[in-house]
């Protein structure tokens, strides 16, 4: 028969085991967490291959969340649990700096990109942009195709390159707004819009359009995309990620999708 004591010494015992057992159920999930990555959407071919990179590299996994650069800056800070962030335009990164959620010293401006039109690969035909160029007539009918205008980056750069070049009072009652550039893409590659306006890498990443013109630079603010490690970060190889994916070895994976690799 258990004395008082020995009750007592038994179930410290079991308690003991208990905590050590929840420490070792613990201790892999707390190694399998994973860097989290808030994305621009035009990233994704190009920035999937970098993670990929990096897990062979680091043997340590990456998860992506893409989506219009807007919608993930909200999210951040809405409290979203991130470490990295990669917008599309200096505006959404500047947004969430305002709000102190970006760790300033870790900021970059990673990459370039440029601005196209495209059409689907089965009725595609030049169009030569320029100013005054007749747009409406293009369309014939149909919708152009863009990120939503207020705050996609790629829809915020195609107005400005419209009413730079004088025809956006034309077509604004054309446009169709997506939630990002990949869905305006989409639109065009289903063919439901005749022509969209999109990143040049979004066109590469997708056979069935092709590009029938590009927007002069001059037209639009530089096309960029600022990196940086959320405040609210506390993962281990939130750092080490970011200077891989401003490392040589990343270069030639956002080249092949036709991004410019900016000098940090």
């Amino acid at each position: 028969m258990l004395t008082m004591q020995g009750l007592k010494t038994n179930v410290r015992a079991v308690l003991t085991a208990l905590i050590v057992a929840a420490a070792a159920l613990a201790t892999p999930a707390m190694a399998a967490e994973k860097v989290t990555v808030f994305a621009a959407a035009s990233l994704k071919n190009a920035l999937d291959a970098v993670n990929d990179a990096w897990q062979q590299q680091s043997g340590h996994a990456v998860t992506a969340s893409y989506a219009a650069s807007s919608a993930l800056a909200k999210q951040i800070e809405a409290g979203a649990p991130a470490d990295i962030f990669i917008s599309a335009d200096l505006a959404w990164m500047d947004y969430v700096a305002g709000k102190k959620l970006i760790r300033e010293d870790s900021r970059s401006t990673l990459l370039g990109n440029r601005l196209v039109l495209v059409a689907p690969v089965s009725d595609a035909k030049p169009v030569e942009i320029g100013q005054g160029f007749d747009l409406k007539a293009q369309l014939a009918g149909g919708k152009l195709a863009m990120g939503a205008v207020d705050s996609v980056p790629a829809g915020k750069y195609g107005k400005a390159a419209l009413e730079k070049l004088g025809v956006w009072s034309s077509v604004e009652k054309d446009v169709a707004g997506a939630e990002n550039v990949r869905a305006a893409l989409l639109l065009v590659s289903k063919g439901e819009a005749p022509l969209g306006i999109v990143y040049e890498t979004d066109a590469a990443a997708d056979p069935s359009v092709k590009i029938v013109g590009t927007f002069p630079e001059s037209s639009h603010p530089p096309i960029v995309y600022p990196i940086a490690i959320l405040s609210e970060s506390t993962h281990p190889d939130a750092a080490a990620y970011l200077d891989f994916v401003r490392s040589p070895a990343a270069k030639p994976l956002f080249e092949a999708q036709g991004f410019t690799v900016l000098a940090k």
